[in-house]
């Protein structure tokens, strides 16, 4: 894959593309696990390969060309993993980052065996499950709940911040909104330094008017050099 990306892009088409590289013989491609802070103590399982390219994403490199970095595992290895490092740290809680978990079938259904691991929080961006709901049914009954990265507040904010077109700005929604009717806990997650109050509330009342109540968890983003840059290619200032 080149590294060279003509912006707005189609991410599904994009997701497709990844997912090609990052999954093998139903393995996906990991560069590292580990126990993190983050929901009062996390196991962490970090992949690569994700169908947007945020502009603050601080895994930026490694999903710009998931080609040159990770190692593929099974299910069963990441499970033994994750569990292995629960264990030792005393965290029962588990996560996929750094990357998108849901690109497509193949990486959903790896993905769906990793949920064995224990209580699950999916961290995804949505697109994929809005574009392919009947995906979200795999997950009713399972002990996961999801956040769901919402990455602008309007198409124009959200091919801003994505690279991706602002035609899909949609599907995130659609997914929390399918999320809650399957009785799935999810909520919304956005990037305060650039929503500011105005994006927040502005999202607050799409998501109203959709009849979605997840209520809206406000990050923060780590102001990295490269991120600084990419911020500044794209047009984000402050």
């Amino acid at each position: 894959m080149t590294t060279e990306i003509t912006v707005p892009f189609d991410p599904l088409a994009r997701a497709r593309e990844i997912e090609a590289i990052v999954m093998q013989d139903g393995m996906r491609k990991y560069y590292r696990f580990r126990a993190s802070r983050h929901y009062g103590g996390i196991v962490t399982a970090d992949a690569v390969g994700c169908c947007f390219l945020c502009v603050y994403c601080w895994n930026y490199k490694r999903n710009l060309c998931p080609g040159k970095y990770g190692t593929f595992y099974t299910s069963d290895q990441v499970v033994e993993k994750l569990r292995a490092i629960g264990t030792k740290k005393g965290i029962s809680l588990f996560r996929v980052s750094g990357a998108e978990p849901v690109l497509g079938e193949r990486s959903f259904h790896h993905l769906l065996d990793v949920l064995r691991a224990g209580r699950f929080i999916l961290e995804t961006n949505g697109l994929i499950l809005g574009h392919r709901p009947d995906l979200i049914d795999f997950l009713v009954q399972r002990d996961v709940s999801v956040r769901v990265s919402i990455k602008g507040w309007n198409p124009e904010t959200f091919e801003k911040i994505t690279g991706a077109g602002g035609e899909f700005f949609p599907l995130p929604l659609a997914a929390l909104k399918r999320l809650e009717e399957a009785g799935i806990e999810a909520w919304p997650a956005v990037m305060g330094d650039l929503f500011g109050r105005e994006g927040v509330e502005e999202l607050a009342r799409i998501l109203r008017e959709k009849g979605i109540s997840g209520r809206i968890e406000v990050e923060y983003l780590e102001r990295y050099p490269f991120v600084a840059e990419n911020l500044k290619r794209r047009g984000w200032t402050g």
